[in-house]
C-alpha cells in the first residue's frame, strides 16, 4: 500500500506530497512543481465563483473545515476539506486517499458539491486545471486528452495549464494549437497541461454532484492506461517526457490526471477478470512500480 504524507498547510489547501513505496521510489520524480506550482480548482453557481491555485492564489472561498489522521508522527492516509463557495449556499467536500482499485498507481480526490440553502443553485460549473513538467524534460513535456466527445457534463477543456480556476474566467488553449474541445494525442514538445471545465446545471435545494478526480503515475503508457482503466475512467490527460529523439517518452514515466462520474462513458477498457475471478492487472511493473515519489500537487481546500 502506498504512504501518503499530507503536510504543507495553507489557510484554504495543503500542498500534498505522496510518497509510494516500491522499487522505482525516488526514481520517477515530481511531475507539476517545476517552474511553478500550477495546479488548482474552482467553483460556480448563480454568479458567485471562487477558486484556489497555488501560483495564482485564492478568492471567493472560506474554508469550513480541515482533517488528516496525518499527526506529523507518520504518513497520513487522507485528507478531507470542506469550503463554501462565497455569496452562495454551495459546498464543496473533497476527500483524498488511495484510489482502492488501483492503490500503487493513482489516488483519487472524491468531490461533492453541494447545495446547502433553501433555493436551487443555477449554472454550477466546476474547473480542474494543472500544469504539466514532467521529468527529466520538464517544461518540454507531450500532453493527452481523451474522453471529450462522449463526457456530457464537460464544457470546456484544452491544454493551457497556468488557466485561472475560476469558472467564470475567459479560457483557452495554449501553444500549440487545436487542443480546445476535442481528443489529442501526444502534443508536444512544449511547457503546457489540461485544462477542464464542468457544467453541471441547477443544484436544487439538498441536491449534491458527485464524482471523482485521479491522480498518478505509472513506469510507461501502457501500465497507466492500465491503471485507468482498473479505476473505469472517462475523461484523462497523460503527461509524459520527450525521448532522445524528439518524441513522446511512451515506454517511459507516464503521469495521470483523470476523471470519473461526470457524464461520460468508460473509455479505458477494464482489466480482464478471468473465470476463477482473479484480475490480471496492476501485476508486475503495475503493482511494483506505478510509483510516484514525492509527487506534490497543490491541492487547494
Amino acid at each position: 500500500m502506498p504512504a501518503y504524507d499530507f503536510n504543507h498547510w495553507t489557510p484554504l489547501g495543503v500542498t500534498i506530497n505522496s510518497s509510494y513505496t516500491g522499487v522505482t521510489l525516488g526514481r520517477i520524480g515530481d511531475a507539476t512543481s517545476p517552474g511553478c506550482l500550477c495546479e488548482g480548482w474552482g467553483v460556480s453557481g448563480s454568479g458567485a465563483s471562487g477558486y484556489a491555485n497555488e501560483a495564482s492564489g485564492t478568492a471567493g472561498l472560506t474554508l469550513s473545515s480541515f482533517a488528516t489522521d496525518d499527526v506529523g508522527a507518520g504518513p497520513g492516509t487522507f485528507a478531507t476539506s470542506v469550503v463554501t463557495l462565497d455569496g452562495s449556499t454551495l459546498t464543496v467536500t473533497q476527500h483524498y486517499a488511495a484510489a482502492a482499485a488501483a492503490p500503487g498507481a493513482l489516488f483519487a480526490n472524491s468531490v461533492t458539491i453541494k447545495n446547502t440553502g433553501a433555493v436551487a443553485v443555477t449554472d454550477v460549473r466546476y474547473v480542474r486545471v494543472m500544469d504539466w513538467d514532467i521529468p527529466p524534460t520538464e517544461f518540454r513535456e507531450f500532453v493527452t486528452i481523451k474522453g471529450t466527445a462522449t463526457t456530457t457534463q464537460l464544457e470546456l477543456s484544452h491544454n493551457d495549464g497556468f488557466e485561472s480556476g475560476d469558472p467564470l474566467a475567459f479560457s483557452d488553449e495554449i501553444f500549440p494549437g487545436g487542443t480546445t474541445d476535442v481528443d489529442f494525442e501526444d502534443v508536444g514538445p512544449a511547457d503546457h497541461g489540461a485544462y477542464f471545465k464542468f457544467l453541471f446545471g441547477d443544484l436544487e435545494p439538498g441536491e449534491s454532484q458527485e464524482f471523482t478526480i485521479f491522480y498518478g503515475g505509472a513506469n510507461n503508457e501502457a501500465a497507466a492506461l492500465a491503471a485507468l482503466g482498473a479505476v473505469g475512467v472517462e475523461l484523462f490527460s497523460l503527461g509524459q517526457s520527450t525521448n532522445a529523439d524528439g518524441g513522446p517518452a511512451n515506454d517511459a514515466h507516464t503521469f495521470i490526471f483523470g476523471f470519473k462520474g461526470v457524464g461520460g462513458e468508460i473509455i479505458v477498457p477494464p482489466p480482464r477478470v478471468p473465470e476463477g475471478g482473479t484480475t490480471l492487472v496492476l501485476l508486475g511493473s503495475v503493482m511494483g512500480g506505478l510509483m510516484m515519489a514525492r509527487r506534490r500537487f497543490a491541492v487547494k481546500a
